[in-house]
């Protein structure tokens, strides 16, 4: 199937077809959901924890974070989020938000209802599957985190995150120089 890039769901597309084989009548599904597309500033959140959502965000451009509030206020951030990302995808089965989703940049998202994703998964098991896949992933990078923050020293863990990042990056097709990738964060 020929994607067209400018549409805000061909990333998703590419993304879930990447590991997993996705059907053309599916590929077509998916560029047929109901988006809305949304900027955010740099420190703007998207989602405060507590939150009831409607709808599940994929990351268009630019770099997010999950976090979870503190007694004081403070954020302690779980998890970074970069363009390919669906940082919310939980909120589909668990629509009161734990976390908050934050931007650290300039930020793009498309906002996909609950709604059209549920009625896309009844239809497409390939869908299901591939959404499936994004869950378990985000849950062992999750786990890799515990175990850098119990068993690694903070130079470890900060060379695991690089690590990390440009992996993800690189995977999402966001390196454009080998070896080096955009870190937008202090």
């Amino acid at each position: 199937m020929q994607l067209t890039t400018t549409h805000p769901l061909a990333t998703l597309v590419a993304r879930l077809s990447r590991d997993m084989p996705i059907s053309v009548e599916a590929q077509r599904a998916i560029m047929a959901l109901p988006v809305s597309v949304q900027a955010l500033e740099p420190n703007t959140d998207l989602i405060h924890p507590g939150d009831r959502s409607a709808s599940c965000c994929f990351v268009l451009s630019g770099w997010m974070g999950r976090f979870k509030l503190l007694q004081k206020g403070e954020r302690q951030f779980l998890a970074f989020h970069i363009a390919g990302d669906i940082p919310d995808l939980q909120s589909l089965h668990l629509p009161t938000a734990d976390l908050g989703i934050g931007a650290f940049t300039q930020v793009t998202v498309a906002l996909i209802p609950h709604g059209a994703l549920h009625d896309l998964m009844v239809h497409y098991p390939d869908v299901t599957a591939a959404l499936w896949r994004e869950v378990l992933v985000t849950a062992s990078i999750t786990n890799e985190w515990m175990i850098g923050l119990g068993r690694r020293s903070g130079p470890r863990r900060l060379a695991h995150l690089f690590c990390e990042l440009y992996v993800r990056q690189k995977a999402a097709g966001l390196v454009k120089e080998e070896g080096r990738c955009p870190l937008p964060i202090t």
